[in-house]
């Protein structure tokens, strides 16, 4: 039975594209504006944004999908994570001014104002440290939040660091770390399971090369 296979456009396309090639399926290096191809083998590969690819998942649009971690801990979709893939690896981080020296150790304010894109994660995270704080959730470069009062500290994305280098930023404590990830829709991957299974064995091997 054929498999469609969502793919997110942006930061993890040519990583998730390369993967998918390196198992005999021809995912264009490019895919422009088209919305979805046709590969060989009967499969068909539809390209989303990286926040809609479990929606497409859950609902049975697509039967399985790559997506980063980070995009999961925000979504309520109901899919199943299946294998880490070892790619697009970035770290989800609390930072704030060096100015109010917060990664020395000084005290944070009573009244904490976080701002950040991650608003599930970020609650989780500070909840678990029993943290009361306000959570400004914005879509944009979080950066300017401290720099311009908005916010105290900041939780965002960082892969080497230079974007919180560049606006005097520096890193207080990890979150966690995000790779990409393999996911199915669970009604799908028993009705397609020899397909998805060997997908799954093949994207496995690879990851583990």
């Amino acid at each position: 039975m054929p498999l469609t296979i969502a793919l997110p456009k942006g930061a993890l396309y040519d990583n998730a594209a390369a993967c998918l090639r390196a198992v005999g399926i021809a995912v264009p290096e490019d895919p422009g504006r088209k919305l979805t191809v046709e590969v060989p083998g009967g499969m068909r590969v539809v390209f989303l944004r990286s926040a809609d690819v479990p929606a497409y998942v859950e609902f049975g649009a697509a039967d399985c999908g790559i997506v980063g971690a980070d995009v999961l801990w925000e979504s309520e979709r109901r899919i199943a994570e299946l294998l880490d893939l070892q790619f697009g690896r970035c770290r989800l981080v609390v930072a704030g001014r060096r100015t109010d020296r917060y990664h020395e150790g000084a005290p944070l304010p009573t009244f904490l104002r976080v701002a950040t894109k991650f608003v599930r994660s970020a609650e989780a995270h500070f909840a678990d440290k029993d943290l009361p704080v306000q959570i400004v959730r914005l879509h944009g470069s979080v950066e300017l939040g401290p720099l311009v009062g908005l916010s105290d500290l900041i939780v965002d994305l960082v892969a080497t660091g230079k974007t919180l280098r560049e606006h005097d930023l520096v890193e207080i404590e990890e979150i966690a770390t995000s790779t990409a990830r393999f996911i199915v829709n669970p009604v799908r991957f028993r009705a397609k399971y020899e397909p998805i299974v060997t997908l799954l064995r093949k994207l496995n091997a690879q990851a583990g090369a």
